[in-house]
């Protein structure tokens, strides 16, 4: 797995984000987050196609926490299949994948 990563998933709704938000980075699951939104989905889901708005969550973490932050967000989101998808950070700067480091410290 990769040393540092950009974790995210979307919710309904800006309260629902922030909270999953501050519950991940008080655990020291994530360094950080930044939510987005509303921005506008298009998907299929159930069989059914759909557009809505929704909150994209975007969560910093380190390569060996997330197993536990994606096992912190399939328990607290709202949503009984939640969009987790990890994209590895291949560059960052020195100062702020030490952040991260620290910040994700157990």
């Amino acid at each position: 797995m990769a040393d540092y990563l950009t974790v995210s998933t979307a919710t309904e709704t800006r309260e629902q984000a922030v909270a999953l938000a501050q519950s991940a980075v008080r655990a020291r699951l994530a360094a950080g987050a930044q939510i987005v939104g509303p921005v506008t989905s298009t998907f299929w889901h159930a069989g059914e196609f759909g557009t809505s708005e929704e909150y994209q969550l975007l969560l910093k973490t380190s390569g060996r926490r997330y197993p536990q932050l994606e096992a912190h967000l399939i328990e607290h989101h709202p949503w009984d299949n939640p969009e987790l998808c990890a994209t590895e950070i291949v560059r960052g700067s020195r100062v702020y994948l030490e952040w991260i480091d620290r910040s994700t410290a157990d």
